[in-house]
């Protein structure tokens, strides 16, 4: 297979899968996906790409794959402010309504590499509707640049870093006014995140699907018995 023709896209989150499938029927090239660090490291070693395109990964990618091949990273936050884990959770805390995906080229230090292009993004709605507006987004970048090969800009500005937030962390406030326990239901709806949650008992109660009126906050409610874990893990 011609080396220039070659992209990988790599993702752990389900809902890149369908929009991949999308994509590859749609753009010239051989365009391969992988879901795992082993899938990836076993399409590496036969096939030489000329992008590897993260859209969202779970794991640290090993030196040799970044240095050897130009990798491209997705971060939800105007880049170098945000670096780190769970922006989109920690954005949201921080009181934004908007920010920008930043295409980032992978290096040692996370999200510090430089940058290809920037692009805006309402923050409104459930996590999963912007992560979906995220992913948009990020093939309108995709195909931006296997078009234009850009070269990349180093970035500019103070450093702030978030921190990865743990499943504990999704248990609901209790002091809080209705528009920031809106905020934080809304912004950990999304599959296979830790939803907002109280415990109550033996039960925890989760919550999605959050709606604000004037003086009240509708939600669906969903009531489990809590696991071992839970009952002996505070």
């Amino acid at each position: 297979m011609p080396y220039m023709n070659n992209f990988i896209v790599a993702s752990s989150k389900e809902w890149h899968r369908g929009a991949f499938e999308y994509f590859r029927q749609h753009e010239s090239g051989n365009w391969f996906y992988v879901e795992t660090r082993d899938e990836l490291e076993k399409l590496v070693a036969i096939v030489v790409p000329r992008y590897i395109f993260f859209l969202h990964w779970n794991w640290v990618v090993p030196s040799n794959i970044w240095s050897m091949h130009e990798c491209v990273c997705f971060h939800m936050t105007d880049v170098p402010y945000g670096r780190g884990g769970s922006p989109l959770q920690n954005l949201i805390l921080a009181g934004n309504t908007e920010t920008k995906v930043s295409a980032i080229r992978m290096v040692d230090e996370m999200d510090a590499g430089p940058v290809y292009v920037k692009r805006a993004m309402s923050l409104q709605g459930r996590a999963e509707e912007i992560y979906l507006r995220a992913g948009d987004i990020c093939w309108e970048i995709i195909r931006w640049i296997i078009k234009k090969e850009p070269v990349v800009t180093p970035q500019q500005g103070e450093v702030t870093k978030f921190i990865r937030r743990k499943p504990e962390q999704s248990k609901l406030p209790t002091k809080c006014n209705l528009d920031e326990l809106y905020n934080y239901i809304r912004m950990l709806d999304a599959p296979t995140y830790p939803l907002a949650f109280v415990d109550y008992g033996d039960f925890r109660i989760e919550f999605t699907d959050a709606e604000l009126g004037s003086d009240e906050l509708r939600a669906h409610v969903v009531i489990r018995k809590r696991s071992e874990d839970n009952l002996h893990g505070e």
